[in-house]
């Protein structure tokens, strides 16, 4: 019964969460979908208050603030679903290993863990996103503005997706018991489900930073393209035949890498 009621509370939670970043998600892109305004001199900042700047002039503060909640609010909506079956896993085993204590609040410190990691991500992605646009190599829609880039991110991507590292940060991802039985199960303190959940984070990034790449290919506020993305991810940890799915994507993408060359540009 406890534990019906836990992955009741937990699932709702996710789903709430999941909800919510995509809600912002949508907003931002509603903000900067200009309906064929000429951009070439502006940028939009996702403030989702229609705010944009000259495209030439340097970033502010609050531009770097802005960008930053973009894609830490993205990665949540992006990354809840397929980290779902991890997140239940751990609420499952802290209601069966707790005698006394709050197992959901162990859980929550989890979820603050894995996304910590992400976080870190989206610091990583604002600074290369700064840097592109500082070389023009992004267009106001925060899409690749170079055939011989987006080329170059398809291959690596594509690349990636049959390395062995991805394999060994996949294998993390797909298996949520094994996971916990490797790292030492349960843990009923704030500080060690927070690193537990930061150490699989750490493996979720592993698997997929090179995908989340891809939303400088496809536009960073593109919608469809986000939303193919995180079915991507979700096929590839939640299913069985998901490391035949990387390597499938692996080999389109290198495909596509080369139609962009031979083909985009004739």
């Amino acid at each position: 019964m406890m534990l019906r009621r836990d992955r009741a509370i937990v699932a709702a939670a996710l789903v709430l969460l999941t909800v919510l970043a995509w809600g912002y998600v949508l907003w931002l892109a509603a903000d900067m979908d200009m309906g064929g305004m000429d951009m070439s001199e502006f940028r939009m900042i996702p403030a989702g208050l229609g705010i944009m700047a000259p495209a030439h002039a340097a970033w502010r503060p609050i531009e770097f603030a802005f960008v930053f909640a973009m894609w830490s609010v993205m990665m949540v909506g992006m990354m809840t679903p397929s980290a779902a079956p991890m997140i239940l896993m751990y609420a499952r085993a802290g209601r069966q290993a707790a005698v006394a204590g709050t197992p959901l609040a162990s859980t929550a410190w989890f979820v603050a863990g894995y996304f910590l990691a992400w976080t870190g991500f989206s610091l990583i992605a604002t600074f290369v996103q700064w840097a592109l646009e500082r070389a023009a190599l992004l267009d106001a829609r925060m899409a690749s503005a170079s055939d011989t880039l987006g080329a170059i991110v398809l291959i690596a991507a594509g690349a990636y997706q049959w390395s062995a590292l991805k394999n060994v940060c996949l294998a993390q991802c797909q298996t949520p018991l094994l996971f916990l039985m490797r790292h030492g199960g349960f843990r009923r303190g704030a500080p060690g489900s927070l690193r537990l959940g930061l150490h699989h984070g750490t493996y979720c990034v592993g698997c997929c930073w090179v995908l989340m790449a891809l939303l400088f290919v496809g536009g960073v506020m593109n919608v469809l393209w986000i939303a193919l993305l995180a079915l991507l991810v979700l096929l590839e940890k939640l299913f069985p035949f998901g490391r035949w799915v990387a390597r499938a994507a692996g080999a389109a993408l290198v495909a596509a890498a080369a139609w962009l060359l031979f083909v985009g540009t004739a």
